[in-house]
């Protein structure tokens, strides 16, 4: 798959997004901003943040803001050497949790390839300072593969068994597309070593719900998605979201198709056919959409 470039077309009406309680936006961003500390909601671009905040939803991005993955389809910015961790990180995040008065939080990173675990033990400082200060705050993880450097299998199985030790609410990562188009979407990443994420998560703890994401529009066919979905299941995945890629510039990779609120509707019914506990399908459905529910 090639980059093209080119104008991009015009937004089907349903993917116009309202903006949301600016006054709510606002305040998320001053709080977020005088403390240093990133959002996926604002990195990403997040058609649905303003909806989210006002739900009493937010997801963090940890570890910075400079991702060691480089996939085609992600807004955040790349880079091999990103910057150090921020001690008062944890902290800080608690401290934005309690004035925003959250119920629910999603706590996802950029891949941190270059830290000795991949930055799973990071993942549980943030999480038991925000339970230290927040007592009654639901979390829930969206983390890297952590499947990379030698011995990569060992090292991701200890990597994901130090976050599940934590007992998160979800243990959330996402596939992103399917099988065929991994290559060119997920650079760094592969299909195989994403499943194995979650099927390590249900053997470590069979009690903690486990979830994927898949982004339509860029080449997948009906049947490869319904396939990706019957993979999911097969390793005992609970949730799924299945929203629509948009191009976030003309670096990015293509939309290949919009798909309309019909077709994901019906993808929605045959994920619950399928046994999929909580399903959440619509063209602006991203991983942390309406998490909290």
């Amino acid at each position: 798959m090639n980059l093209r470039v080119s104008s991009p077309s015009p937004l089907p009406s349903w993917l116009k997004a309202p903006i949301g309680k600016a006054s709510e936006i606002s305040r998320v961003q001053k709080i977020v901003k005088q403390r240093e500390i990133h959002t996926i909601c604002e990195e990403g671009r997040c058609p649905n943040r303003g909806e989210c905040y006002g739900n009493g939803t937010a997801t963090f991005l940890l570890m910075g803001h400079v991702c060691t993955r480089s996939c085609a389809f992600c807004q955040v910015e790349k880079g091999h050497a990103p910057m150090g961790l921020d001690e008062d990180e944890p902290k800080k995040v608690a401290e934005a949790v309690k004035l925003l008065g959250l119920r629910y939080v999603v706590l996802t990173s950029v891949a941190r390839d270059d830290l000795a675990d991949g930055g799973a033990s990071w993942f549980v400082k943030v999480m038991d300072e925000v339970r230290k200060v927040n007592p009654t705050t639901r979390i829930e993880v969206l983390t890297p593969d952590f499947g990379t450097g030698k011995d990569a299998e060992n090292q991701q199985a200890l990597r994901v068994a130090t976050v599940v030790r934590a007992k998160p609410a979800c243990y959330n990562h996402n596939v992103e597309t399917v099988p065929r188009l991994q290559n060119p979407v997920r650079r760094g990443g592969k299909y195989e070593r994403s499943l194995r994420v979650l099927q390590l998560v249900k053997g470590f703890d069979d009690s903690i719900p486990t979830k994927s994401g898949l982004m339509l529009g860029l080449g997948e066919t009906k049947e490869e998605i319904i396939a990706t979905l019957e993979d999911l299941r097969g390793i005992k995945c609970d949730r799924i979201t299945i929203g629509q890629y948009m191009r976030p510039s003309l670096a990015h990779l293509p939309v290949e198709k919009y798909w309309t609120p019909k077709e994901f509707d019906e993808l929605g019914a045959i994920a619950l056919k399928m046994g999929f506990s909580h399903v959440r399908s619509g063209p602006l459905v991203r991983s942390s959409y309406h998490a909290g529910e």
